[in-house]
């Protein structure tokens, strides 16, 4: 188990944290996050990176200077650190227990997340949904 609670920030979290997006600033969750990121305890996964450049190449979502110059801005916030997608990881996301009806990039989270003992910080209703059956510890914002 490990020494302290660790948040692993679903990627629209992220995005919301680093850009201060509404719908953290009168969430209870914001403290909890900040928290986290100050204890260095926060993580973000690389399929989150993935999700972020898919994002911008389907022109949902746009940056200043850009989505390369924005990621690497966003990883180096001290505090939140880069969660590896290991061969185990990968592995575990295909195989996870219960009904999870989430996207590759969604399960991945949830094996991150479980791998890391670590609490997923979503919005995501089917996410939310599955950490009801008990297979994933879930913060809802």
């Amino acid at each position: 188990m490990p020494d302290r609670l660790t948040y692993l920030l679903d990627t629209h979290i992220w995005i919301w944290w680093m850009t201060g997006a509404d719908p953290l600033r009168s969430s209870p969750a914001r403290e909890l996050i900040a928290n986290a990121i100050d204890a260095e305890s926060a993580r973000v996964s690389v399929i989150s990176v993935w999700e972020v450049g898919m994002l911008e190449a389907h022109k949902r979502i746009g940056f200043t200077g850009g989505v390369d110059s924005w990621t690497r801005q966003a990883l180096s916030t001290p505090g939140l650190s880069l969660a590896p997608l290991t061969p185990d990881v990968a592995l575990a996301s295909s195989r996870l227990p219960g009904e999870v009806h989430g996207s590759p990039a969604d399960r991945i989270l949830i094996a991150t997340a479980r791998s890391l003992e670590a609490t997923l910080v979503t919005r995501d209703r089917r996410i939310l949904a599955y950490s009801q059956a008990g297979h994933v510890a879930t913060l809802a914002v």
